[in-house]
């Protein structure tokens, strides 16, 4: 999370890449299978941090908030012809990204998440730390017929983070400034 003063061109191709690019031309190679199958469900991640500011920076955000908006507007093209288009926007899941963004590498970063969990479980109504289950069972649930009646929709998996934090930046940098102090102590 840095400034936008301190935004570098780079680093906004390579995330818009990765993030936008990415998704993008998942969908144009999947979309022609299921419309000529006259059937189907993509599902595409985006995140809480596009639906509101201060979540992480500002590119990654303006990257997440692209792929709802992607997403949509290709549910607007294709739903007619049998296939669903629908996004997921985790919230705070607990997972070793985390870990690794602080500084440690493989299934060390996975060991570290015991020191993280609670600290997760404080920045939502849920009083838990979100799990990938959270987000897998999200995706199910998008991708069967109990669904088959949702396209264009984003669906939050946050624990009410996006309707109900108070946290705004400078709160979201000591959130992180916490994570790697507890993966320090971790560490050692």
């Amino acid at each position: 999370m840095v400034s936008i003063t301190e935004v570098a061109a780079e680093h906004f191709a390579s995330v818009f890449d990765i993030n936008v690019r990415g998704v993008m031309f998942g969908m144009k190679y999947a979309a022609p299978i299921m419309i000529t199958q006259g059937s189907g469900s993509i599902i595409t991640i985006a995140s809480a941090a596009g639906l509101r500011g201060a979540f992480s920076g500002h590119i990654y955000s303006a990257s997440k908030a692209a792929v709802i908006h992607l997403s949509r507007s290709v549910a607007s093209e294709i739903s007619s012809r049998g296939v669903r288009v629908n996004t997921i926007s985790p919230g705070g899941i607990l997972t070793g990204i985390f870990a690794k963004e602080a500084g440690l590498d493989g299934a060390k970063a996975d060991r570290a998440l015991s020191v993280l969990s609670d600290l997760f479980a404080t920045i939502q109504p849920i009083r838990r730390a979100g799990i990938t289950d959270d987000i897998a069972n999200a995706a199910v649930f998008l991708a069967s017929d109990a669904a088959s009646f949702i396209t264009g929709h984003d669906l939050a998996v946050d624990g009410g983070l996006v309707p109900f934090a108070k946290s705004g930046w400078e709160e979201e940098i000591e959130f992180r400034a916490e994570i790697a102090r507890r993966v320090e102590s971790f560490e050692k």
